[in-house]
């Protein structure tokens, strides 16, 4: 993966209700990212490189998502197929890009995500697999796939439970899955404080280890997809392969964008150093 380039200042302005908040350029925030991403791995005793930083640039614009890829970031995750598509063509020049699906997938949307998709990250279910493999069949490509997992049993999130059969049905139809190729696991912990988020990435790793000890026809689990912006350090300390950052160098906001500069009030300038101050205490806080 490239490394990040050399660009001059970008600035984001984010709306939160009336205030307006200058944030550091996406270029510095991918250089500082990488470097928490390389500490935590040596910590672990793993190589970073193995360790691939994922972009989460859902409800982001196009000319967002390319300053993010002019600092090195080569893959993106997005949530929904419609909004991808409004973005692709804007996005087309960024020829190395990877786009992943990393939100719940209806089957009935499978032939677009197919068409649009380097990866689906987020399959669920047999019926949703048979669909997608239809699709990328008919689109003449093959499409990464991983197998999302429900940690935690929550009946509000997709993804299957680690103890129930379609999870084994689906492993069972791999063989029979030619145009995908099942390369392993992702989860979204119910836990939103990085203290709490251990036993969920240990839970999903066992997991991974105990089906590839089965050595099952065209299953390969060599990715574990797990960990996002407020923990991700945890999750390569118990084994992710990718972490999936969004606020971390896009913004701390889902409406970000680009506007017209004018001059802040009193009020506005100090809720920017506050929040100023709040993202370096968070920042130091996490693990």
């Amino acid at each position: 993966m490239a490394r990040a380039s050399s660009l001059a200042p970008f600035l984001f302005v984010v709306h939160l209700g009336t205030s307006r908040i200058l944030l550091m350029s996406i270029a510095e925030n991918v250089v500082r990212v990488r470097e928490r991403i390389r500490l935590a791995a040596s910590s672990a005793g793993r190589d970073p490189d193995a360790i691939t930083l994922m972009g989460v640039s859902k409800t982001f614009p196009a000319e967002a998502i390319r300053e993010a890829y002019d600092a090195g970031i080569r893959v993106f995750g997005e949530n929904r197929v419609q909004e991808f598509a409004g973005k692709e063509n804007a996005l087309r020049g960024l020829t190395d890009a990877r786009w992943h699906l990393i939100g719940h997938l209806q089957s009935n949307k499978a032939a677009k995500a197919a068409e649009l998709f380097h990866a689906v990250d987020s399959v669920d279910s047999v019926k949703l697999a048979q669909k997608l493999n239809e699709a990328a069949h008919a689109a003449g490509k093959t499409l990464r796939v991983l197998i999302e997992i429900n940690v935690g049993g929550e009946a509000a999130k997709s993804g299957i439970s680690s103890d129930s059969e379609e999870l084994y049905r689906l492993l069972a139809e791999a063989p029979r899955l030619a145009n995908l190729e099942l390369r392993g696991l992702m989860t979204v912990h119910p836990i939103r404080r990085s203290s709490g988020a251990r036993p969920y990435f240990r839970k999903l790793r066992e997991l991974r280890e105990q089906i590839a000890g089965r050595g099952l026809p065209r299953v390969c689990m060599d990715e574990l997809s797990m960990g996002m912006s407020h923990d991700f350090e945890v999750a390569i300390e118990e084994g992710s392969t990718c972490v999936r950052v969004e606020r971390r160098f896009l913004g701390t906001g889902p409406r970000l964008r680009r506007t017209a500069e004018k001059p802040l009030t009193a009020k506005d300038a100090k809720a920017a150093r506050s929040s100023q101050r709040k993202s370096q205490m968070g920042d130091s806080a996490l693990l």
